[in-house]
Order: structure tokens, then C-alpha cells, then sequence
């Protein structure tokens, strides 16, 4: 897991995705792209969130320390990474 200081790019709206791991069998999950401060050409991330997070908004262009986990997976012979926020704080500037 990373924790850097990241500008908000933009969101989308939380949406609900089954869940074996939720009572309720649903959780939220919500996208966010968060760029590296700097100029144009920084490092993006587009991440996940779930839970609570994801109901959280974030407007386009906070400054926010985002804690980050990277993972990978195989499928069907093909590698792939994923991008999971697992936590968000927004500084108020």
C-alpha cells in the first residue's frame, strides 16, 4: 500500500455491485481518477473504492491523501491490475 497527495481529476456516481462479503449482499463501488501534483504529464491512477467511501464525494480538482493498494490477478491467461483506494481524506485548503 502507497499513501501519496494526489489532485482529484473526477468521479463517478456510486453505484451498487453484489457482495458476499456485505449483509445486505450489495456494496457500493464508485470510481475515482486521482493525478500526481505536478504538471500535465504526472502519473494518473483510476481507482476503485467500496463501502462508505464510495459514497463519499470528492470535487474535481481537491487536493486529497489517498492511501492506495495495488493488486493483480490472472484470468484466463491474462494479467491484470487493479487500482483499490482504501482510504480518502480531503485537505481543505
Amino acid at each position: 500500500m502507497v499513501t501519496k497527495i494526489l489532485k482529484v481529476v473526477a468521479q463517478t456516481q456510486a453505484v451498487y455491485v453484489p457482495s458476499k462479503k456485505s449483509d445486505n449482499g450489495q456494496l457500493a463501488k464508485s470510481m475515482i481518477r486521482l493525478k500526481e501534483l505536478g504538471g500535465d504529464y504526472e502519473d494518473e491512477y483510476i481507482c476503485a473504492m467500496f463501502g462508505n467511501l464510495a459514497l463519499c464525494k470528492f470535487a474535481a480538482g481537491s487536493t486529497v491523501i489517498a492511501s492506495l493498494r495495488f493488486q493483480t490477478h490472472e484470468s484466463n491467461g491474462s494479467y491484470f491490475q487493479d487500482v483499490v483506494a482504501t482510504d480518502i481524506q480531503d485537505i481543505h485548503q
